[in-house]
């Protein structure tokens, strides 16, 4: 497997290639120098835990699995959260809103392609609802107030985006984003966006489980590992430890 990815000479890549190829140690003194890496764009944002939402699915009248596709900044971090979610079966990185003709790593970091980087979200809606899936998206998985941005990573490729996979899942969405906004849950106005029918393409397989299978990489344990953490912390009910990963084929 691929253990580090070569990325385009963006500004958004030049940024996360820097987290991978500094220890931690050496990020701290790069920010002391001075060398354009902020505060905020080295450590993982405080989680914000946020209401569940007023209007959600049912179980009795949900489906035996429900699948719906998030876009929050980097895949990597997004997935590793929904896998340590209970009642997830699946969560896929990939890329969700261009053709699929440009769905390609190196192709997408232009930032061109109209698609965001995307997890594809499978769960069992009898353990957890589509609204608490919602819920810890917007509480851990990343912030929704970031236009076309999470942390250190900049471009379309990372918008807040939710790629509902039915009318109703749309209008709970919209209906959540709307109660968060009213009870004026964040300082600042969630930008995330609701792009229905989509289509979703997977990731190259050096981008599935990519958090447990680098904890320790810098851009992981500074961005990410937190995030898992304060899932943890915030959801523990939710929370199991052993991650439901991608199957890899051999």
């Amino acid at each position: 497997m691929q253990n580090e990815v070569s990325r385009p000479t963006s500004r958004t890549a030049a940024a996360r290639g820097l987290r991978r190829r500094l220890p931690f140690a050496g990020l701290l003194a790069a920010v002391v120098a001075g060398i354009g890496l902020t505060h905020g764009h080295v450590f993982a944002d405080e989680a914000h835990q946020v209401p569940p939402p007023v209007l959600d699915e049912t179980a009795a009248s949900a489906p035996a699995s429900e699948t719906v596709v998030l876009a929050g900044g980097c895949f990597w971090g997004v997935q590793g959260v929904f896998q340590h979610v209970k009642g997830v079966t699946s969560a896929v990185s990939g890329y969700t809103g261009g053709k699929q003709s440009s769905a390609e790593y190196e192709t997408v970091s232009t930032g061109t392609t109209g698609h965001a980087e995307s997890v594809r979200v499978t769960f069992d809606p009898h353990q957890i609802s589509y609204g608490h899936i919602l819920q810890i998206y917007f509480s851990v998985a990343h912030d929704p107030t970031e236009l076309n941005r999470q942390g250190p990573d900049v471009g379309t490729q990372y918008r807040s985006t939710i790629f509902p996979s039915t009318p109703e899942q749309a209008r709970l969405a919209t209906a959540y984003i709307a109660q968060l906004s009213k009870a004026h849950v964040f300082s600042d106005k969630i930008v995330t966006t609701i792009e229905p029918d989509r289509t979703f393409y997977p990731a190259e397989s050096y981008h599935q489980n990519y958090l447990t299978l680098h904890p320790d990489q810098p851009y992981i344990a500074i961005n990410d590992i937190p995030k898992v953490d304060d899932l943890k912390k915030l959801f523990p009910t939710q929370y199991r430890d052993k991650p439901v990963l991608v199957k890899m084929a051999s």
